[in-house]
């Protein structure tokens, strides 16, 4: 099989397309072209890197979630119907992409210690939506969440403030604005005080919040606590918060967690640092995994969702890839 690349500014018109795209290309340019001209592939990436910022579209958002837990996940989602309806299984270091329409406003959590049978009935120790893999009702606390509302100026946090299950972090990409990363990526659990921890054979899996735990107007801001001004972080907050800087730790915890960002993607990423796209550079492998029934793909290498954002639509830009069935 030849690949052939000649000048062309139309994009693929189906996301199969730009997948088969996208794959072809990678080959060409970070295999064929650095050998024939005697260029370092990382040195070749960086420049393209540099030179790319195009959105795939305009109208819809890219949602990236990466598992890079040393434990297999269910990431939940609502409203899932843009979300393989909800819910799905994500193995360690696995990663799913999902695009969302403007407007969509919705959350995001993980649930850990899952076990569904084959027609997605079951349970998980944490974050669980009832009895179903899919999910259409908001996860049982505690459960760090991610939270979103798609529109013109985008909104996002990541709150703590009905507990926490584990590390998550919001990253934007090529968006404009302040589009800061929100989240926390250290792990709460080792270090939950003793009366908000959720234990499971000994171990700590969760943490709960004081609101949860104590019920009382003060940790919950309601009643007379109701407003952001007698509402103020308290010893169990400021726990969250030391931790987790960019994260909700309680209700009227805005100026600090609250971020806005104009036409980004996202990558959504558990138990990883926030400096993720860096680690895309180092983990680079010749496969890639998809699915021409599912809207979604599953990449198996996290060096993928880097050149989704970055290179692949630099090249989509100026080259369509035809691709030639030699006869023998």
């Amino acid at each position: 099989m030849q690949v052939i690349l000649s000048s062309s500014l139309k994009k693929p018109v189906s996301l199969q397309d730009q997948k088969i795209t996208l794959h072809l290309i990678l080959k060409y340019f970070l295999v064929k072209m650095p050998i024939r001209f005697g260029l370092s592939p990382r040195i070749l990436l960086l420049f393209l890197t540099i030179l790319s910022g195009t959105k795939w579209s305009e109208s819809a958002r890219v949602f990236t979630i990466i598992n890079s837990c040393d434990q297999t996940i269910w990431p939940a989602i609502t409203p899932g119907e843009n979300f393989n309806g909800g819910g799905f299984e994500l193995k360690p270091g696995q990663s799913i992409v999902f695009h969302a329409p403007v407007g969509w406003s919705g959350r995001i959590w993980g649930r850990t210690g899952c076990k569904f049978d084959s027609t997605g009935t079951g349970t998980c120790e944490t974050g669980s939506c009832g009895s179903t893999l899919k999910c259409s009702a908001s996860g049982k606390p505690p459960a760090s969440l991610a939270e979103f509302t798609l529109a013109a100026l985008d909104f996002y946090d990541v709150s703590l403030v009905d507990g926490f299950n584990l590390p998550m972090s919001v990253t934007p990409m090529n968006g404009k604005g302040n589009c800061s990363v929100a989240g926390c990526v250290a792990d709460l659990r080792p270090h939950c005080p003793q009366e908000l921890a959720v234990k499971s054979n000994g171990k700590v899996i969760s943490c709960r919040s004081a609101c949860d735990v104590f019920d009382r107007d003060e940790y919950c801001c309601r009643g007379v606590y109701g407003n952001p001004v007698v509402c103020q972080p308290t010893y169990y907050s400021k726990i969250f918060k030391q931790a987790c800087p960019t994260a909700y730790s309680y209700a009227y915890d805005d100026p600090t967690s609250i971020m806005t960002c104009t036409a980004s993607d996202y990558v959504i990423s558990f138990c990883s640092s926030r400096f993720v796209l860096f680690t895309f550079l180092t983990t680079s492998h010749d496969y890639f995994n998809y699915d021409s029934n599912q809207v979604s793909f599953i990449l198996d290498h996290d060096f993928y969702i880097y050149m989704i954002y970055f290179i692949h639509p630099l090249l989509i830009s100026y080259a369509k890839v035809k691709v030639i069935q030699m006869q023998k």
